[in-house]
């Protein structure tokens, strides 16, 4: 059965939805007959994103709108919320998906640390503080979800904003779902969307075909939908190089790094190579 906030009339509000991920849960919510409004940064990228959102909904043009809205400023969200809930009268499906990531070195410059996180962390945090309350009030079944990533599990060397933002999204997820699960007479679950290998803006690098081992947004979004038929939180995507088998090795790794006291990362040490090698085909 079909997740109840899902349904035709039902409102979904999808932030970073003018590409990727965000643009596919937008027209896969339209499919469904929702109501969706979506936000992202560029008055052009937003119009040209509505224009397919449009295309692929079961109602009309007046059931898809898009509201520029830059998710590090908690004001552009407030604005958000009133106008959805003027327009549709509410919000029963967040998806606080708006993320950027331009690299980022330890030493590197200050500004890519902080649009990191004011984007990707604080865009999650401002979203779902606006529009949770009003949600859990409606007294009906709505979800919050929040997109984070591997990276921000496993935390592979190389680009430490961005893993200490979606860090920070896994972290904070937990918390608001143990909130919500906790409010009486509450209807509003979170969860935590965790994409594999997906072909997007983000992820392309110059490449102008999706490669073997991605996933499409769409493939992702599928996903997720029957992952929350299931009522699962933890929405830990496959994609077509590394099967789920494979990501649950290397998470369990990661904590053991605690638990076993060894160097933080050895799974990129060159002196545990062997040993996670052979930790990983056990799988």
């Amino acid at each position: 059965m079909p997740h109840p906030a899902l349904v035709p009339g039902a409102v979904a509000v999808v932030t970073g939805a003018a590409s990727g991920i965000g643009l596919a849960a937008a027209k896969t919510f339209a499919g469904l007959g929702m109501k969706v409004c979506i936000a992202d940064i560029g008055a052009k990228r937003l119009a040209d994103a509505r224009a397919q959102v449009i295309l692929a909904a079961t109602g009309g043009t007046d059931h898809v709108m898009a509201v520029e809205t830059d998710v590090s400023k908690p004001d552009d969200l407030v604005a958000l919320e009133k106008t959805v809930a003027r327009a549709f009268g509410g919000t029963d499906v967040l998806m606080n998906n708006a993320g950027i990531q331009p690299g980022s070195a330890l030493f590197g410059p200050l500004d890519n640390w902080e649009r990191v996180l004011a984007v990707n962390l604080w865009g999650v945090i401002h979203g779902s503080r606006v529009f949770a309350p009003a949600m859990i009030a409606r007294g009906k079944p709505a979800l919050i979800i929040n997109t984070g990533s591997k990276q921000g599990i496993t935390t592979p060397p190389g680009d430490p904003a961005y893993n200490v933002s979606k860090s920070g999204v896994k972290t904070f997820t937990e918390a608001l779902q143990h909130e919500l699960r906790n409010t009486a007479g509450g209807q509003v679950s979170a969860h935590l969307l965790i994409p594999g290998f997906v072909y997007t803006a983000l992820t392309a690098n110059g490449r102008t075909e999706k490669p073997a081992g991605a996933w499409t947004p769409q493939q992702t979004v599928d996903f997720m939908l029957e992952s929350l038929e299931r009522g699962d939180f933890y929405i830990l995507c496959p994609d077509n190089d590394v099967p789920r088998s494979l990501d649950e090795r290397r998470i369990l790794w990661a904590a053991g790094d605690i638990v076993e006291n060894r160097p933080p990362l050895s799974r990129w040490h060159p002196d545990f190579a062997d040993a996670f090698a052979e930790f990983a085909a056990k799988r």
